[in-house]
């Protein structure tokens, strides 16, 4: 585990550069990493999945699925791959400072 920099506070990180403490997280750093992901511009489309997954981690104690994205949020998987490409629910995680979801290469 190391710690790193981001949006000018230091936050805990796995050796995958998930963010290991969510209390840690803000929505500076979920900007600054998105831009890391290839997201420049965080829309409410982004916000409205990135809240869910916060909020849902906050319950369930793990970060959620694609299904589970996408069944409660009512978005098509095609929406959660056009708005997070190349794998949404680890790159959403990321961005929402929470761990790599189960599953997920």
């Amino acid at each position: 585990m190391s710690t790193r920099t981001i949006a000018g506070k230091t936050v805990q990180m796995n050796d995958e550069g998930f963010m290991t403490n969510p209390s840690e997280w803000t929505r500076e750093i979920a900007a600054e990493v998105a831009k890391e992901e290839g997201l420049p511009d965080l829309n409410t489309s982004h916000w409205k999945v990135i809240e869910f997954c916060r909020s849902d981690a906050t319950s369930s104690g793990k970060s959620p699925t694609l299904r589970r994205i996408t069944t409660a949020t009512g978005l098509s998987t095609k929406e959660m791959f056009a708005l997070f490409p190349k794998g949404p629910a680890k790159k959403v995680a990321k961005i929402s400072g929470l761990g790599k979801p189960e599953g997920c290469v």
